[in-house]
């Protein structure tokens, strides 16, 4: 039921990279294995380690598999925005976006597709159930679960994994949303997406998921990501105050 319902949706995988050259040869066979009749798109800012090099090297195998490198490194939510935009163009029914470090699993992809059968957002949660996280320390634990209960008291958004970055995307969710007036990057571009979506009135559900950290290859956080998302969820409130309806 899963397979068919994957094969029938014309269905892109977006995984935007920046030095994953440890990790996208894994990523790649795991997708195409796990779902074979995917497209895949890597966005590459233009990594230094060879991670588009490494992709142009593989596509001869999967001819599903797509490469758009930008010029300069521009943030995590930059480089979704333009897959989505790339995604549209091409009319994609169902997107799907996924880090590259393979903490997200493929495998969860046509179990989540297949709850868009009667939703248009579906988010892998690492905390629907309790709490899903794996290789964390305690500190980035702490962190993540905090700012998802903080986003959550803010916005008013009924969602306990705000800032995940595993979704799948009906089409119409991104074509009603004002992909130009998105500002954010990081956490901040997770949770100001779901907000977007949910402020239009779009039905979001949770899928659990069990999140494994990197293990090799570095990690994107930063103290500025952080304090982006601080201030981006209480702007998201004002938003909801005043009906601001973009």
């Amino acid at each position: 039921m899963n397979l068919c319902k994957f094969v029938i949706m014309k269905t892109l995988i977006i995984s935007p990279t920046y030095n994953e050259s440890k990790n996208i040869s894994t990523l790649v066979e795991t997708v195409f294995s796990r779902n074979p009749s995917a497209h895949l798109l890597i966005v590459d800012d233009s990594s230094p380690d060879g991670t588009a090099e490494i992709v142009k090297n593989l596509q001869s195998n999967y001819p599903n598999l797509f490469l758009e490198i930008r010029k300069v490194k521009n943030g995590l939510g930059r480089a979704y925005l333009y897959g989505f935009k790339w995604a549209l163009e091409r009319k994609y029914e169902v997107i799907v976006q996924m880090d590259a470090d393979m903490s997200h699993h493929p495998k969860e992809i046509p179990p989540m597709i297949d709850l868009l059968k009667e939703n248009d957002l579906v988010i892998g949660s690492r905390y629907i159930n309790g709490v899903s996280v794996i290789n964390w320390p305690l500190k980035r634990l702490f962190l993540s679960f905090g700012a998802n209960i903080y986003s959550r008291v803010v916005t008013g958004m009924p969602i306990k994994d705000a800032t995940g970055g595993f979704k799948v995307w009906s089409a119409k969710v991104l074509k009603a949303i004002s992909l130009e007036d998105v500002r954010s990057s990081g956490y901040s571009f997770q949770i100001e997406m779901n907000f977007r979506s949910w402020h239009k009135g779009y039905k979001l559900v949770e899928h659990p998921i069990i999140f494994i950290d990197r293990t090799v290859g570095e990690s994107k956080m930063s103290k500025s990501i952080m304090f982006e998302a601080v201030w981006m969820v209480w702007r998201l409130r004002l938003w909801r105050i005043f009906r601001i309806n973009k």
